[in-house]
């Protein structure tokens, strides 16, 4: 039997971690970080980009993805 531990505890409904956006979670042994929120974040500013239309907002919301998902530890982001 493997030797780990399940982050629920098998409720229909699923699990939530952290029950508010100023709660901090972090993976891999990062630093526990609250919800990262920014103008970036708005799905307004990627809704109509197409693949051939990289704009500042999208570079913006592409860099605000990539910077969250670095502080929560679950991106490398650096060699």
């Amino acid at each position: 039997m493997p030797d780990y531990m399940y982050v629920t505890d098998g409720r229909p409904d699923g699990a939530i971690i952290a029950a508010t956006t100023s709660e901090k979670i972090g993976f891999y042994g990062a630093t526990p970080i609250a919800q990262r929120s920014g103008s970036a974040q708005a799905t307004s500013a990627v809704g109509t980009a197409s693949s051939t239309a990289v704009t500042t907002d999208v570079k913006a919301a592409l860099i605000e993805v990539m910077n969250t998902l670095t502080a929560l530890g679950l991106w490398k982001g650096g060699a």
